[in-house]
This record gives C-alpha cells, structure tokens and sequence, in this order.
C-alpha cells in the first residue's frame, strides 16, 4: 500500500498526464517564441537569497514555470510535484527547472520542504515580473487573494535569454505534462 505522501504524489501525476496534444505551444499569452525573455531581474529564491536566471540555469537555460500560488492552488501544487518527478530529466537535457509566483519566499520554502522540491522557485510579491511578462490574471480584481496572480506558463529560455518554447492551456485547471515540457526540450535546436 503506498504512503499518503506517494499516493498525492501518484494523484498529482495523473490529474497532469493529460494527452501531449493538449498543450498549447506559444501560447496566446506572454512573449513569443524567438523573442527575447522579458528581464527577471534578481529575486528572492525560497530560502530569500536574491537569485537571477543566469545564476539558476542549466548549461543550456531554464525551463520557467510561471505559477499561481503553491500555498491555495492544488493545480499549481500538483504541477510543481510532477515537475519536481521529471526535474532529473530536463536536468538530462541541459536545462534546469525554475518556478515564479506572487507567493513570499516563506510560503514557497514551507512548500519546498513539504514536498521536497529540489529545484528553484522565485518569489514576485508585487507581479512586476509577471505584469512584464504579460501574464496577470486579468480575472482577478484588486482585493482578492488571487490578484496578481500569472496565467499558468512554461517558458524555455536558452543561455542568451531567447526564449525557444512556450507551453500553456486556456484555462488555469489544466497543465502541460512533464513528458510535453521534456518533448519540448527535444524540440528545442
């Protein structure tokens, strides 16, 4: 019988193994593939250490995951573990996995602990990142707990700040799989 924890996890990985058709590539929001990544800037990591992309990257980039909030989102959660499953394989490829969110660096350190995250997430408090991205949630009004919060993306920036592939759906509820990101990393010349 598996553990409570290995069977959220097993729970998280099939509520993501959607067919690898249904991801969006460059998606309808955000930069375009073949433009430059919007700066990033130097942002608390989980632990509060200011960290940059360069200094996070792969030796051949990052895969970006633009996230809603890993403290209320089961989505996001779920997504975060599966990719935190499949972190060995883009590490495999070159690049190395770093999430973005509005949350503070406490609330995504007590997630990473939790769940044993073993890559970098980033903390955008005030959604300057996420607004230069192009990517607030346009759903949400000042005053709720989910403004500033990003559409749900996955970017693949190359070590020149290129930006090679983009993954996303329509709708904050469903996510592209590992295997779609791995897949994408392949794509990418």
């Amino acid at each position: 019988m598996p553990t409570p924890r290995r069977a959220l996890i097993l729970a998280a990985l099939c509520a993501l193994a959607l067919p690898a058709g249904l991801a969006r590539a460059d998606a309808s929001f955000g930069p375009k593939v073949g433009t430059r990544a919007p700066d990033v800037g130097a942002l608390p990591d989980q632990d509060g250490k200011a960290r940059t992309l360069k200094d996070v990257a792969g030796k051949k980039g990052v895969v970006l995951v633009f996230f809603r909030s890993a403290a209320w989102c089961p989505f996001c959660q779920a997504q975060l573990m599966a990719l935190n499953g499949g972190a060995a394989d883009i590490e495999a490829g070159g690049y190395r996995i770093v999430g973005l969110s509005y949350d503070p660096p406490e609330v995504t350190k007590a997630f990473t602990e939790k769940r044993g995250i073993t890559y970098t997430l980033l903390s955008d408090p005030k959604s300057e990142v996420i607004d230069r991205w192009g990517l607030r949630d346009p759903q949400y009004k000042a005053g709720s707990r989910a403004y500033g919060v990003p559409r749900p993306a996955i970017f693949v920036i190359d070590r020149k700040g290129v930006i090679r592939a983009s993954l996303a759906e329509e709708t904050y509820q469903k996510r592209p799989p590992v295997a779609e990101v791995v897949k994408a990393l392949e794509g990418v010349k």
